[in-house]
């Protein structure tokens, strides 16, 4: 017979994060705890999740104490809306540098006579000399030597998140997966590449959505690991110990801790 076990659903807010329990007897328990406070503990759902099994602090969480935790958090909004996220690079087709600046070119007050632009979040641009015309024909096929010394240049610059929009990717990857390789070999931590991330025909929305993945994935990223480090759960596929954890995505659905990503966070 399987031992009954603790589960968790919590909601880290800004200000507070609500927890629900249900203890192994089946019944449920409310707490709440500061979503920040950090004299006294380094993460709020990790706190409550001790407070509720009464686990001190410095004390290890028993490993088979909990079945799972799914968890909702504004880590990656409140880092899109303070501007704290990755320091990100951009790689697109040459000519279109200023195509996400540009936008679709909305107005929100079509008088105003001084347009407040929002910030935008990659801080440098790298223009690829790539290009496949509409039906699939090879116009311009990227150098990878030059490339390479690009992204290098980059790399030493400080640069370890890049996002990668090319024309017309979402039919066509294959110089993104070129350019990918490349930022991959060289040691970027984070590559968000348009057609995995948002295989999109629009090159704004894609573009956009792909440069929030690398912006907010390396944030997130460490948040888990933290979280999933203080409760003994691996986040590798093939690793199935500890509790399950899992993060509500912005669509509403639950996905597991190792996939969830930069671009699915926001309204998390």
């Amino acid at each position: 017979m399987t031992e009954a076990k603790w589960d968790f659903w919590i909601d880290r807010g800004g200000t507070f994060t609500d927890i629900v329990g249900r203890k192994p007897d089946g019944s449920l328990v409310a707490h709440k705890v500061l979503s920040e406070n950090p004299e006294a503990y380094r993460d709020a759902a990790v706190q409550g999740i001790r407070e509720l099994l009464g686990v001190p602090a410095g004390t290890a969480i028993p490993a088979d104490a909990i079945g799972a935790v799914k968890m909702g958090t504004t880590v990656a909004t409140n880092a899109l809306l303070e501007r704290k996220g990755e320091r990100t690079l951009l790689v697109t087709t040459r000519g279109f540098r200023d195509a996400l600046a540009i936008g679709y070119q909305a107005r929100a007050d079509i008088f105003a006579k001084k347009i407040i632009k929002p910030e935008l979040l990659y801080k440098h641009v790298v223009e690829v000399d790539e290009r496949v015309r509409a039906d699939g024909t090879i116009e311009a096929a990227p150098d990878a030597a030059t490339i390479r010394a690009q992204l290098q240049e980059q790399f030493d610059a400080g640069f370890r998140a890049v996002a990668i929009v090319f024309m017309h990717a979402y039919r066509y990857p294959a110089h993104e997966q070129v350019v990918a390789g490349i930022a991959r070999e060289i040691g970027f931590t984070q590559v968000s590449v348009s057609h995995e991330v948002s295989p999109l025909i629009k090159l704004v929305g894609r573009g956009d959505t792909t440069v929030v993945d690398a912006y907010l994935s390396p944030i997130l990223r460490r948040y888990v690991e933290q979280v999933a480090g203080e409760l003994g759960t691996g986040l590798d596929a093939a690793d199935k110990q500890g509790a399950q954890l899992m993060f509500m995505q912005s669509s509403g659905g639950l996905t597991a801790a190792r996939l969830f990503q930069g671009k699915d966070a926001i309204l998390s």
